[in-house]
């Protein structure tokens, strides 16, 4: 069934102008999809049953299916699972995928995939009173730390830090800290879980798998024979008739959740408040206000006074993961697109920042780009601070860290620059035409950005850091290419040839083992020399790593694709943007094999150790 959802009761809206954007929040039992079209309107509402789909993507095209008349350009997805990189491998299902390229499976330009309570903490601050039921006593203290729980498959835990431009969230695996029982019935059922597993985390029991298995455990402390309940028949049982031993259930539960949210409250100095979430406590409704929750809550000895001016929440909307979620999108898109750029409020904000961090900020409003390329020492010695001031100031704008703070501010700065091709024209001034021309490889660097295959990528840095010997395979413009990849792998000191004659590609490649790679490079891919040399190397026991257009027949052929598919016309022109992009495929897989572990555990002494040319190559793209 879908349902329409408005996050206020005013009428209007701004709808986006490039298209509604897809939403979703994405649990181990269930998954809920939306489409939002404008900020706080969400329309064609769809909750899903994870085990009816085999993966992430058969779900998402069979709600996307439904919506075929839909443009979708941009999509972001809260997900219960930790989120580290661009692969996820799901810990509550089956499921494994890479974020980029279930975006290109569904030709999306952004997919955004973040922790489900990395989602609800950043949707707290916009809720409003009705959005939320209060449990005891406490009122929050403004701009003060709050903290995030809520039960449900398992135990989500987050947490909100303020800055002078709003406010942080906690990328948090708290759910899985060791219970700690409070009493005798609780150890008890602590002893029953620990028949199944050696380490028993609040998720265990705090969560609805294991409000089951404190009702098998209370059943066999009181001696109860009873028939097996899932958590929905325990809160039935226990709210429509009343039944002792499922009221004992909740009881307990509602317990060791108020002792798990004192913890965190305690651990976070969440003044702010804390505010409970999840598929669990919103169902207890009223009930959830007399439980134990609150009561466990305050008992913590001298810090029971500590605890009692903090209040507690139960959040009771039912799109908050779509207001946290479409919030990060937003904040993302606005980046992206140049619109409030971080430059921006960085000016914005200069005068509430102390002397120190104002010094930074000008900086930074001043030469970005220096910025950008300067370490923290370069940067504190230029603004006339010290490191840890420069540090503060990035923490002051909402963000970890420098390194933080540059990707997003590199994002914002290129953010601006628009996608597009101009042709060069015979009337063209020179000063015209140097401009297209550069505009033109900006826009097509942009765009291969957000085309790349990191998994392929991280293959390929494997591939060659391992390999015995490297041989490089190409003709014409794309010889350029390889010459400059066999100059920069032989500083690694890795065995590196360079084949530029067709005749010679397949003899080569005939010597080839186990072991070994080849670099194949071509603007067509469809050179038979070329390919027969590909397939020789195969069949010798050689990888092979193709750096072509992804639909050529050597993009078939080989064991890794780097794929590039700017078009350009090489049978009539020079093949000059798809050279720089083959480039920088090289330039990429230089800097990875240089920071490669593995490949620096397999370096002999001299390639490590020592000065001149024994000494290991350096990367411009690294802090040497």
């Amino acid at each position: 069934m879908e349902e329409q959802l408005e996050g206020d009761n005013k009428p209007a809206r701004t709808a986006f102008a490039d298209g509604a954007r897809l939403l979703a929040d994405i649990g181990a039992t269930h998954a809920r999809f939306a489409l939002q079209t404008a900020p706080g309107s969400y329309r064609s509402v769809r909750v899903l049953k994870c085990d009816d789909f085999a993966g992430i993507v058969p779900m998402l095209r069979f709600y996307l299916d439904e919506h075929a008349d839909a443009r979708l350009h941009h999509g972001a997805l809260a997900l219960a699972n930790p989120v580290d990189g661009d692969y996820v491998r799901m810990t509550n299902r089956p499921w494994e995928f890479s974020t980029d390229a279930v975006r290109r499976e569904l030709g999306l330009d952004t997919l955004l995939i973040v922790n489900d309570f990395t989602a609800l903490a950043m949707a707290i601050p916009g809720l409003k009173e009705s959005d939320l039921m209060q449990v005891g006593p406490g009122k929050p203290v403004p701009g003060a730390v709050l903290g995030v729980l809520g039960p449900g498959t398992g135990l989500g835990v987050s947490g909100g830090i303020p800055t002078v431009d709003g406010f942080v969230t906690l990328g948090s695996e708290g759910g899985h800290v060791n219970f700690a029982p409070s009493d005798e019935r609780e150890f008890a059922i602590l002893q029953a879980a620990w028949r199944e597993w050696s380490h028993v985390s609040n998720e265990r029991l705090i969560s609805g798998p294991g409000m089951e298995i404190i009702y098998r455990a209370l059943a066999e402390r009181n001696g109860v024979e009873t028939p097996a309940r899932t958590s929905a028949e325990i809160i039935a049982g226990a709210l429509d008739a009343d039944d002792p031993l499922c009221l004992e259930v909740l009881e307990c539960f509602c317990g060791m959740l108020g002792g798990a949210a004192a913890n965190l409250a305690v651990t976070l100095g969440a003044f702010g408040g804390i505010f409970i979430g999840g598929g669990i406590v919103p169902r207890l409704g009223e009930w959830f206000r007399t439980s134990p929750f609150r009561t466990r809550f305050e008992a913590k000895g001298r810090f029971s006074s500590y605890l009692s001016d903090i209040p507690t929440y139960v959040i009771s909307t039912p799109h908050v993961a779509f207001d946290g979620v479409a919030n990060i999108l937003s904040e993302h898109l606005r980046g992206r697109s140049g619109g409030n750029t971080l430059m921006d409020r960085i000016h914005k904000l200069q005068p509430e920042l102390t002397p120190a961090e104002q010094r930074v900020a000008s900086l930074v409003l001043e030469q970005p780009r220096l910025v950008l390329n300067e370490p923290i020492a370069g940067i504190a010695r230029l603004a006339d601070v010290s490191q840890p001031t420069v540090i503060r100031f990035c923490r002051s704008l909402g963000f970890l860290g420098l390194a933080d703070f540059k990707l997003k501010f590199a994002s914002s700065l290129t953010g601006s620059i628009p996608v597009r091709h101009s042709q060069v024209r015979g009337s063209d001034s020179t000063h015209d035409l140097s401009a297209k021309v550069i505009d033109n490889t900006i826009s097509a660097i942009l765009q291969f950005r957000d085309q790349l295959d990191v998994r392929a990528i991280d293959r390929a840095i494997e591939l060659v850091s391992r390999a015995k010997r490297v041989e490089f395979y190409a003709m014409g413009n794309s010889r350029v290419v390889a010459l400059d990849g066999q100059h920069k792998f032989f500083r690694f000191r890795i065995p590196t040839a360079l084949y530029g004659d067709s005749h010679l590609f397949k003899l080569a490649a005939e010597l080839l083992g186990p072991g070994d790679v080849v670099v194949a490079i071509s603007n067509s891919g469809r050179l038979p020399d070329l390919l027969a040399a590909v397939e020789a190397a195969r069949s010798a026991g050689a990888d092979v790593i193709a750096i072509c257009n992804s639909q050529s027949p050597l993009a078939r052929r080989a064991d890794v694709l780097l794929a590039v598919d700017h078009a350009e016309d090489s049978t009539h022109f020079l093949a000059m943007i798809s050279r720089i992009l083959q480039l920088l495929l090289i330039d990429i897989m230089a800097v990875g094999i240089s920071v490669d572990v593995h490949h620096a555990r397999a370096l002999p002494p001299a390639a490590t150790e020592g000065e001149g040319e024994g000494r290991r190559a350096l990367i411009s793209h690294l802090d040497s």
